[in-house]
């Protein structure tokens, strides 16, 4: 019996490799047969595809992408997400969870040109954390433009919930959290990154900052 069950592995296997190598046969036998022309147009459509980048490139530098900026007025907030397809704003209080929400997106905000990322003073900014319903910080306002003149918030991550409760996520994982709702792209390196290290989290508090016994942990509490 067990020299049947053997045997039919071993057909199983072959017969796989054999498909395999079949579809691999396939491919080269196109690559084989492109003509010259079919190469032309492959590389001229590749080359067209870098030129437009590099001027959405160009495009985004120029409006302030790779930057992490901080908004100082209310009025600014309508100012900066005009003619932008996507826009993360941090709403922040002076506090150690808005220090390291800060370290990260300063992070992210080189790697993601595609997005815009502000922040502003949510104790300064009454009119907005109202009608934006702001009521924990730190908070990321997940901004689309919808339509040629409409943005809208899509989504909101509110404290360190969505990032495991603590504060010693990961890059990777706040990456991979933005780009379930598109407001950054990812190539699935974030996604896979993040599954990774969710396990073996390296604390956020050995960078840059360091916490001060003045610092707030959460909300607009009292000070």
């Amino acid at each position: 019996m067990e020299q049947i069950v053997q045997q039919a592995m071993e057909q199983n296997l072959l017969r796989v490799a054999k498909q395999l190598e079949d579809q691999l046969d396939s491919e080269l036998h196109k690559l084989d047969n492109l003509q010259d022309d079919d190469v032309e147009r492959i590389r001229q459509r590749r080359i067209m595809e870098l030129k437009q980048q590099q001027e959405k490139t160009k495009e985004w530098v120029a409006k302030g992408h790779g930057e992490y900026k901080e908004i100082h007025e209310e009025k600014e907030f309508f100012k900066e997400m005009k003619g932008e397809e996507r826009m993360i704003c941090h709403f922040y209080r002076d506090n150690w969870p808005c220090k390291v929400m800060d370290k990260h997106i300063a992070l992210l905000c080189r790697q993601h040109l595609e997005t815009k990322f502000v922040k502003i003073n949510a104790e300064k900014s009454p009119y907005l954390t109202d009608k934006l319903k702001i009521w924990m910080l730190p908070t990321l306002a997940l901004i689309k433009s919808e339509k040629v003149i409409d943005y809208v918030v899509i989504d909101y991550v509110v404290g360190f919930d969505d990032l495991g409760g603590k504060d010693d996520f990961t890059t990777e994982q706040l990456a991979e959290r933005l780009s379930r709702v598109d407001v950054i792209k990812d190539d699935g390196a974030a996604a896979a990154a993040a599954k990774r290290q969710q396990q073996q989290r390296s604390t956020i508090r050995s960078g840059i900052y360091t916490r001060g016994e003045d610092d707030e942990d959460s909300d607009f509490g009292d000070d």
